[in-house]
């Protein structure tokens, strides 16, 4: 399986801007040690697959991110620096808070002869919750403890999570990788790809898929055999949830699997261990009040994580 996923990245396009992307992450990393804080490199965001070389069209999938950004947010909470590697234009920490309307309804034109008074500003109903949110987030900015790296495709976000992985290693077992992207399970070979735009005139299109290495194995294994790691199991039938939650442990010997299904994911989980299953559950009411699973969950896994430590 490692050489496997080996050969994958070889024959894999290089991100762009991947040295100074590569540099960053170290940095990052020294400066936690330095710092003598937990790190967690959380993944965010779907995988994009080119069906062609000069690509036009791509398989993709519905995520969007919104387990990782807010899962980052209640990390920087418990006192994790984060390196948030996400897909590019998905949902990123803090600034998801805005995306919920049009950034511009936001915003007035003041009038000119109003002195004192900026040209545009906020308006007045929306002032408090973004007062919080930008106040916050320059506090993570200023203790330097968020990271973000930025993906679009399948073979970008393995490069990356390779460099990420090997980075995190140095943290040692104060280390958690939590792996909550939706990576793709399929893909085309480079030698197997049409160099150009795939024409509709040809008729109708037949294509050969294979499947992409498990990266899980070399992770807990070879990149980073130290830190705590955190793998997300997404099915749509309940009867083999926590069966498949259960054979993804004992195939990768890692820490834990968040099983959740896809129409309940926003307020049911739960927390698979070689040795446990916890649920947990949002009522209605959770959730009208503002409450999100990410919270109880990130809670849960520091706990486990502290175990780790001891």
């Amino acid at each position: 399986m490692a050489s496997e996923f080996k050969h994958f990245l070889r024959q894999s396009s290089i991100p762009d801007k991947f040295d100074e992307k590569t540099t960053e992450v170290r940095g990052f990393i020294q400066s936690q040690i330095q710092n003598n804080r937990r790190v967690v490199v959380v993944t965010s965001g779907g995988t994009k697959v080119p069906l062609e070389s000069k690509t036009v069209r791509y398989l993709d999938n519905f995520s969007v991110g919104s387990r990782g950004s807010t899962s980052t947010e209640y990390f920087h909470k418990e006192g994790y620096a984060v390196i948030f590697l996400h897909r590019k234009g998905s949902l990123r920490p803090y600034q998801r808070h805005l995306t919920h309307q049009n950034f511009l309804d936001i915003l007035q034109v003041n009038p000119e002869t109003t002195p004192n008074i900026p040209r545009v500003s906020v308006k007045p109903q929306y002032e408090n919750d973004i007062i919080k949110t930008l106040s916050i987030y320059k506090s993570i900015r200023e203790q330097n403890m968020l990271c973000e790296i930025e993906f679009q495709t399948l073979s970008e976000y393995l490069q990356l999570l390779h460099i990420c992985s090997l980075a995190l290693e140095e943290v040692g077992n104060k280390g958690l990788m939590y792996l909550a992207a939706a990576v793709s399970d399929f893909y085309i070979p480079k030698e197997e790809m049409p160099q150009h735009k795939i024409q509709s005139s040809s008729g109708p299109l037949q294509i050969s898929l294979q499947l992409v290495p498990k990266m899980l194995s070399p992770l807990v294994k070879e990149w980073a055999p130290s830190v705590f790691v955190v793998s997300f199991k997404l099915e749509t039938d309940k009867s083999i949830l926590v069966s498949k939650a259960k054979s993804a442990l004992n195939n990768y010997k890692h820490q834990v699997v968040v099983a959740n299904l896809l129409e309940t994911r926003k307020k049911e989980v739960i927390l698979v261990t070689k040795d446990s299953e916890e649920v947990i559950q949002l009522t209605d009411t959770d959730i009208n009040n503002g409450k999100e699973i990410e919270e109880i969950i990130v809670q849960q896994l520091k706990t486990k994580h502290n175990q780790f430590c001891s």
